[in-house]
């Protein structure tokens, strides 16, 4: 058996139990150490925000259509940080024993299947609970370099820093995506990194990781724009990574760019976009919105930028500033009996988190 996370209803969340399949030739077992909860996508189910929820999303047309929708209560397996011990394989893909990095949702065991589900085998060398952001958090992220790049240097992109080298750059949001962004940007060697947020406490969690910090609620555009100069009349950031899914913080991101500068955006909205406003610095400075989403790549670079290359550059990030994302950015751990009101607490707003992991043994964990 496996207890999964089953959001049952808004605001409805419970633990439940499924009988685990028979385990294949070919397939391999693994018992989950930690599951890594996004506190934006897998909250906007809890909460009822999420556009599966009222349209369905027609893959053919790339639209979302009116009617019946995609997704319906109950909803189980949300999640996609997940690592798992292979506790029993019947291929010689995995080791029995292995620490591998996958996405099947919140669930204590999973059955895989080596042709269908993706894995990534974590080093001996890296922190297990860091794996959480191996297999898709942290391929989002680079992707959201990936397309500075592209954006630069079109199809020439050789190095996932291709767009932030030497190059001054702002992060708006300092949530996991945000933080993880910034550190990404920082390896590329930008030359400057601001990251903008309106808590003070995630501000200091940049900080500790290397990034240079502005409060949101101090009109950053204009200190930033008096810092950056490129020249009469440019002034801003050379490229903004939009991290925060709020259209005001949309708004503010266009207005830190240099004019013809470029924001690339990561962010998940789940709401109107009244607070942007088309007709002032978009318009007047010619700015660029590309939206980095991670079911695909910068045309032209699916070949050499896979979402197993992705995955490498996570790893590499992550064995070159585990210790402060460690220690600074993952803040709570939490059983798995734990789980359901913890989510319901963070839909709530009663508790607040920058990335809580689940795990079966939080006495383990130093929690």
């Amino acid at each position: 058996m496996t207890e999964v996370l089953s959001i049952e209803a808004p605001g409805e969340v419970r633990l439940v139990e499924e009988k685990l399949p028979d385990l294949p030739e070919g397939g391999f077992m693994v018992a989950t150490t930690h599951s890594g909860v996004s506190a934006g996508t897998e909250l906007t189910y809890v909460k009822g925000t999420n556009p599966y929820l009222g349209a369905s999303w027609d893959p053919a047309l790339g639209l979302f259509r009116e009617g019946e929708p995609s997704v319906s209560y109950p909803v189980r397996g949300i999640g996609y940080m997940q690592v798992g011990l292979v506790v029993e394989t019947r291929t010689r893909a995995v080791r029995e024993g292995s620490l591998v990095a996958m996405c099947y949702g919140h669930r204590t065991a999973y059955v895989a299947d080596p042709m269908t589900d993706r894995f990534v085998e974590l080093p001996d060398d890296l922190d297990p609970i860091l794996g959480i952001y191996v297999a898709h958090m942290g391929p989002i992220c680079a992707n959201g370099l990936l397309h500075a790049a592209h954006d630069l240097h079109g199809p020439a992109v050789r190095h996932l820093g291709d767009g932030v080298r030497g190059r001054r750059v702002a992060v708006v949001g300092a949530g996991v995506v945000g933080l993880l962004t910034a550190c990404f940007a920082l390896s590329g060697g930008a030359a400057e990194v601001v990251v903008v947020d309106e808590t003070p406490e995630r501000l200091e969690i940049a900080a500790a990781l290397g990034a240079d910090t502005m409060a949101a609620d101090d009109d950053p555009a204009v200190d930033l724009k008096r810092r950056w100069r490129h020249g009469p009349g440019d002034r801003g950031a050379d490229v903004v990574f939009q991290c925060r899914g709020q259209t005001r913080a949309l708004a503010l991101g266009l207005r830190l760019l240099r004019p013809q500068g470029t924001l690339v955006d990561l962010a998940f909205y789940t709401e109107g976009a009244q607070e942007v406003r088309l007709g002032e610095e978009f318009h007047h400075n010619g700015l660029t919105v590309r939206c980095a989403q991670i079911g695909r790549v910068p045309r032209g670079l699916s070949h050499a930028w896979d979402r197993e290359r992705l995955s490498h550059e996570t790893i590499g990030l992550l064995r070159e500033r585990g210790r402060p994302l460690r220690e600074r950015v993952i803040t709570d751990l939490v059983g798995f009996p734990d789980a359901p009101d913890f989510l319901t607490g963070l839909a709530a707003r009663r508790l607040q988190t920058v990335q809580a992991v689940l795990c079966d043994h939080v006495e383990d964990e130093g929690g």
